[in-house]
């Protein structure tokens, strides 16, 4: 009797087309994906374009939770024992086109193949890892230093590979909300970034390596470099634990330097 193998499963082509339970969709600019308060009854997964996810206090003021980018998963509440509400409103940053996945069809996929469930686990980690540390950024950084890690994050410097260092058309305004300041304070840290050589922009903004210098060493003019900065998971930046442990050795042995300097030059 001829022998019949098992169908492997493909996430990869699962994630990519429509199919049972599941459409493509796309949203313009500033388009929602769903608001918060909505019935949770689907996942999305975003293949092309910018997100951000965002709460919205009774008294109407609004916050961002974080951001999302090609090949994020946004919606996962649905996922619940009981079917609830969305806890926060997922909107397009620029064009976007997502998988819209059922409730159904993603609790049937994730029980019946485990390839797929070991990718959104890992998803799941990385979003839990990548909150934490934005909860650290808004708790102890300046919103200088958040600005920049922001950037930082929309350029996808975290990402394998070339960074997409031109990062999508976003007002100064909705840069301001994200952080937690004025649109006054952000057009006055990005002219210094400007003037310092870590941003260039002419209608898009680009970003350059330097100003991870910004998130990891407090380099800017008028800081204290002797204050040790806060730790930052090094993965979402992208550089791993010896690179970014071989720049602050750098850093700490030009302070020390500096400091020799300063004591000779005291000396009679």
């Amino acid at each position: 009797m001829p022998k019949f193998e098992a169908k492997v499963f493909d996430s990869t082509n699962f994630l990519a087309n429509a199919g049972l339970g599941r459409k493509i969709v796309e949203f313009r600019p500033k388009q929602t994906f769903f608001c918060q308060g909505d019935a949770a009854d689907s996942v999305y997964y975003l293949q092309k374009g910018r997100a951000r996810l965002t709460v919205v206090s009774q008294g109407g003021k609004e916050a961002t939770i974080t951001l999302l980018s090609a090949t994020d998963f946004v919606g996962e509440e649905s996922l619940a024992a009981i079917m609830g509400l969305h806890l926060a409103t997922a909107t397009a940053v620029n064009a976007c086109t997502a998988l819209k996945i059922s409730r159904e069809e993603m609790i049937r996929v994730m029980h019946d193949e485990p390839a797929f469930a070991d990718i959104f686990l890992k998803f799941l980690l990385v979003r839990s890892m990548r909150i934490q540390a934005d909860l650290v950024d808004q708790l102890f950084n300046s919103s200088e230093k958040r600005l920049a890690r922001i950037l930082l994050l929309m350029a996808e410097f975290g990402k394998p590979g070339e960074p997409e260092t031109f990062i999508p058309l976003i007002t100064q305004q909705t840069l301001a909300d994200m952080i937690g300041t004025t649109r006054s304070r952000v057009s006055f840290f990005m002219n210094r970034f400007r003037k310092l050589g870590f941003i260039s922009y002419n209608g898009r903004i680009q970003v350059h390596k330097s100003l991870l210098n910004v998130v990891l060493l407090d380099q800017l003019p008028g800081h204290n470099a002797a204050r040790p900065p806060i730790p930052l998971p090094k993965a979402i930046l992208g550089m791993s634990r010896t690179k970014v442990s071989t720049i602050k050795r750098k850093s700490s042995l030009g302070a020390r330097k500096d400091s020799a300097i300063r004591v000779r030059e005291r000396s009679p």
